[in-house]
């Protein structure tokens, strides 16, 4: 998982980095909130981790704009040393799903971590998903649009399955090619534009089929859920998008 960790102390971010990385998640952390609002909503992550008293604001305060602003309900955990009751609740009622009080013990966290990854991916041991016209098969790995298969190759099919898992998320070049491709985010994201722009001629990803891929400009894209009365809207993968 990609995780955004908000935290001050350079001691005690360099701990909880260095437990998730032996578990095999990627954490940046960030000292301020402003850094950590810049970053959030400016790129890709799967879950955040904050702390309640930061410089420049409160954990809360940051939470409360993220829950505003981000078009997707990250997973957030609060891992601060206050642990009264009212401040949990304080936390939770601003959209935190999980509470931590300070030191972290790592075997904790991380289960927290997996559990909160469990109940925002629901779907994720399913073999067979349906999405509309969609059937994916993630076993024999074929997908079905209304009953036929199409045909697509083996990296059509990983971005297909991401796009439709992370559906109404941004999804910015840089993560699809580390999370699709594999590839380090210093590589040139042409290859996601090129491949997209494929893929929605080959997989058939439309209004007349209930959804569509977006272009963000200069950020990435979000596959949509649309409804029949948008259909006759221009198509994403026009010029202007290309």
């Amino acid at each position: 998982m990609r995780i955004a960790l908000l935290e001050d102390e350079h001691e005690q971010a360099q701990h909880i980095q260095s437990v998730l990385s032996e578990k095999g998640h990627h954490c940046d952390s960030f000292p301020t909130g402003q850094s950590f609002l810049s970053a959030v909503l400016h790129r890709s992550y799967d879950l955040m981790i904050l702390d309640w008293q930061i410089p420049d604001m409160t954990g809360i305060d940051v939470l409360e704009n993220v829950r505003a602003q981000l078009d997707w309900p990250i997973p957030a955990i609060f891992l601060t040393q206050r642990d009264s009751e009212a401040d949990i609740v304080r936390a939770l009622d601003a959209g935190a799903d999980d509470y931590l009080s300070k030191p972290a013990r790592a075997a904790e966290l991380t289960a927290r971590i997996n559990a909160l990854a469990r109940r925002s991916n629901p779907d994720s041991d399913k073999e067979v998903l349906v999405y509309g016209p969609f059937e994916v098969n993630t076993r024999q790995r074929i997908i079905l649009l209304h009953g036929e298969p199409l045909t697509l190759t083996d990296k059509d099919f990983d971005l297909t399955l991401f796009l439709f898992q992370n559906q109404g998320r941004l999804l910015t070049r840089e993560m699809l090619l580390e999370r699709v491709w594999g590839l380090a985010r210093d590589i040139n994201t042409r290859t996601v534009d090129t491949h997209m722009s494929r893929l929605r001629r080959r997989l058939g990803v439309n209004p007349e089929n209930g959804f569509r891929i977006k272009t963000i400009y200069q950020r990435g894209y979000r596959l949509e859920a649309i409804k029949a009365t948008e259909a006759d809207e221009p198509r994403e993968d026009s010029a202007t998008n290309a």
